[in-house]
């Protein structure tokens, strides 16, 4: 891959074909994907309904120009405002999650006119932007994970609630790859202060959506209602589209406000049948509900690693977002075991400040599938302590 730019670590180059919850490469070998590819595939690769659904579509018009969006994306509206819980609301579909992220960012600034926003501190909220960058004069950065209870309650008085625009929250912590979820009361208390002083609630699911944590969206785990909700990942189930979606007051605001926002790719026409097509397939097959079942084995079988091996610092999970925690050892880490299941022919996330190999699989992965990678940790576990 000598003329691919390498932003980031490339580990394998040859994968040629995928199917359900399965990767071959170039010589035939078959790889479990417990990243359902970048957290994406939540149905499964090549899932038969959206490639005909996409095979369809382009037979017919795949992209448009922003100032004529067709009956698919007002569909595909209604779908998502369905299932976050805004049926009068307004939505927007974009390319990626990052986008959807900003787009939210800076409609919240000029809906509420106070510029600074909050959000914790281990958050990954975009790659680019305001959010991706987080800097002091744009956000106040709250960090909850290395702090009591009563510490946290202290530093709760130094947030200027009456300048803050937007509380932006991620309910998974998967961003930043840790899986560590925020308390609930802790949540709902900022979410509170915040609407006291007229801000607005946004949900970034981008990497918590389309039931990932083991509920439609990983907000509803704190029961509060977001005004703005940022969706990516999932709903594409690896295309490109993204949406925003947004109460009815907060759109005729910035519609009737001058708010402006252009993107070539806005509303098309492809990107909101697959996302409709999506939706209806997760209702259809009740994969939130079936997805959280399979989350609660998998946790389960981690927990038992935990256990029995010393290695094995903490397992944790919510739904199907998981991760297992390595304690400090001189010749191991997350990175040696990722390195050593893909040898075995499995797919995990890991993250070396974390020492953690994190799972986000499809949806649809079954116990068997999930009882291989278990098999593959003890074999690899065991080789550590002979």
């Amino acid at each position: 891959m000598e003329h691919l730019l390498q932003s980031h670590k490339i580990t394998k180059t040859d994968f040629i074909r995928g199917q359900g919850c399965h990767l071959y490469d170039e010589q035939g070998k078959e790889y479990l994907d417990f990243e359902s590819g970048c957290w994406s595939t939540a149905l499964g690769h090549s899932h038969p309904r959206i490639n005909q659904v996409m095979e369809a579509q382009i037979k017919q018009v795949v992209h448009l120009g922003t100032y004529y969006p067709n009956r698919l994306a007002e569909d595909a509206a209604t779908a998502v405002l369905e299932i976050v819980g805004m049926n009068d609301g307004k939505c927007v579909f974009l390319s990626s999650g990052s986008e959807a992220v900003e787009f939210a960012v800076q409609a919240a600034r000029r809906i509420t006119g106070k510029h600074l926003l909050l959000t914790f501190s281990n958050s990954y909220l975009a790659a680019y932007g305001s959010a991706g960058r987080k800097s002091a004069d744009e956000w106040c950065l709250f960090d909850w994970s290395a702090s009591t209870e009563a510490e946290q309650l202290e530093r709760l008085n130094e947030i200027p609630f009456e300048k803050i625009g937007a509380f932006v929250f991620e309910p998974g912590g998967s961003g930043s790859a840790f899986v560590r979820f925020p308390p609930k009361e802790l949540v709902q208390l900022l979410a509170r202060r915040v609407k006291q002083e007229g801000g607005l609630l946004i949900a970034n699911e981008i990497t918590t959506g389309l039931g990932r944590t083991g509920k439609w969206f990983g907000f509803q785990h704190y029961d509060y209602q977001p005004d703005i909700v940022s969706i990516g990942k999932g709903l594409g189930n690896g295309y490109p589209v993204s949406a925003i979606a947004m109460q009815q007051e907060l759109a005729e605001k910035l519609e009737h406000g001058g708010f402006y926002y252009v993107q070539s790719h806005q509303n098309d026409p492809l990107g909101c049948a697959i996302a409709k097509e999506v939706i209806a397939i997760f209702r259809e097959e009740n994969w939130v509900e079936k997805g959280n079942q399979t989350g609660l084995y998998f946790l389960e079988g981690l927990k038992w690693l935990e256990e029995k091996y010393e290695i094995v610092k903490e397992a944790r999970g919510r739904g199907m977002l998981l991760g297992l925690a390595f304690q400090p050892h001189a010749s191991f880490s997350a990175t040696t075991a990722y390195f050593a299941l893909l040898e075995k022919g499995f797919l995990a996330g890991f993250s070396p400040v974390g020492n953690l190999l994190r799972f986000d699989p499809a949806l649809v992965i079954g116990k068997d599938e999930i009882d291989l990678l278990s098999k593959g940790l003890e074999q690899i576990f065991a080789r550590l302590i002979e």
